[in-house]
């Protein structure tokens, strides 16, 4: 059966008549089931801590629009916390991290084997998920990139230039690296066990790789996320990597081969165009209808719908949004975006 799933044949390298379709973000805010559920687990950590509550909300848009696969409910901060770093979220601003700005800050992490006590409840969520999504349903686990989440770390918060990690890298290089190589040692680790506990394809998540320049990318984007693939392929060679450089521009274009990647996701920034030109050749690709059509919907959503789908028509492609979809869309807009892909 396995081996059916539309995802998992597209990941292959098979072009499919109608391309499946899932979307970044598609549990949550704008969904009044997600909101339900959230305000019953209390808060958002609580959420994701919480297996039975995690796997509801995973659920949800399946129940609601058959997508053709699920992504586990989790957050890519929390594997920073599980090696020690503080984590909390502010109302209406977002996360906060402990900083890493000193060798000090970076000696009393965690090794990343211990990283597993705070990530068992995630485990389970996903053991839930194989066990309650339709058996056509592909189940993608996920983790972020090391350089994105090293962002993080170094600034405590998300910033707009990512300025913090770039001055670290730039001022102390050695400490800098410690930080890359600890997150892709552990990122191993987390997606390994997430295959082990029943994850059918992974993806690595690098928003903030679009800072990167010139070498800088190679380096800090590319090479961690070419090391964490080679390792998970050396460990489950059967399963699928989607990575996502957001913001990459032109370095999409052979970032499939250079990394290993199974499939590369592509935001808005590039055109269908561009992409079926420039990396679909590699094999698959995933993206790229803007957010806001999720918001506005309308003749604009089902026309730029169509006009994707055709260009990336002669090769393996994922339907998907260029980034995921914002608590303002209004849910009637995805059921619009679904049928009009399934209608070719």
């Amino acid at each position: 059966m396995a081996q059916q799933k539309t995802i998992l044949r597209a990941l292959t390298g098979e072009t499919l008549p109608t391309p499946p379709i899932w979307m970044m973000r598609q549990a949550g805010r704008y969904l009044p089931e997600y909101r339900a559920t959230r305000a019953q687990a209390g808060d958002f950590l609580s959420l994701c801590y919480n297996s039975e509550l995690a796997a509801e909300v995973t659920l949800q848009p399946i129940r609601r629009y058959g997508f053709d696969a699920s992504i586990l409910f989790a957050d890519i901060l929390l594997l920073p916390q599980a090696l020690g770093a503080d984590l909390w979220f502010v109302t209406g601003e977002g996360p906060r991290l402990s900083t890493i700005e000193s060798q000090a800050d970076f000696d009393i992490l965690l090794p990343v084997d211990a990283i597993h006590e705070t990530l068992n409840p995630i485990y389970e969520t996903v053991r839930i998920l194989r066990r309650e999504l339709p058996t056509e349903t592909t189940l993608i686990g996920f983790a972020g990139a090391p350089w994105t989440v090293a962002t993080y770390m170094i600034a405590g918060r998300g910033t707009p230039d990512q300025g913090p990690a770039h001055a670290l890298k730039d001022t102390n290089p050695a400490l800098f690296d410690q930080v890359i190589d600890r997150l892709t040692e552990g990122t191993i680790l987390y997606l390994s066990e997430q295959i082990k506990a029943g994850a059918e394809v992974v993806k690595l998540f690098d928003s903030w790789a679009g800072s990167l320049k010139g070498a800088d990318f190679d380096k800090y984007s590319l090479e961690p996320i070419k090391k964490i693939i080679a390792a998970l392929k050396a460990m489950h060679p059967k399963t699928p990597i989607i990575a996502f450089p957001r913001g990459a521009g032109e370095r999409y274009a052979g970032f499939a081969k250079a990394t290993g990647a199974d499939c590369v996701a592509f935001d808005d920034a590039v055109t269908a165009e561009w992409v079926a030109q420039n990396v679909q050749g590699d094999g698959c690709v995933q993206g790229n209808l803007k957010s806001s059509h999720m918001v506005t919907g309308g003749e604009y959503l089902v026309s730029e719908t169509r006009r994707i789908c055709q260009a990336l028509s002669k090769g393996p492609h994922i339907f998907n949004l260029g980034h995921g979809i914002t608590p303002d869309a209004d849910p009637e807009n995805v059921q619009l975006m679904i049928d009009t892909v399934r209608a070719g």
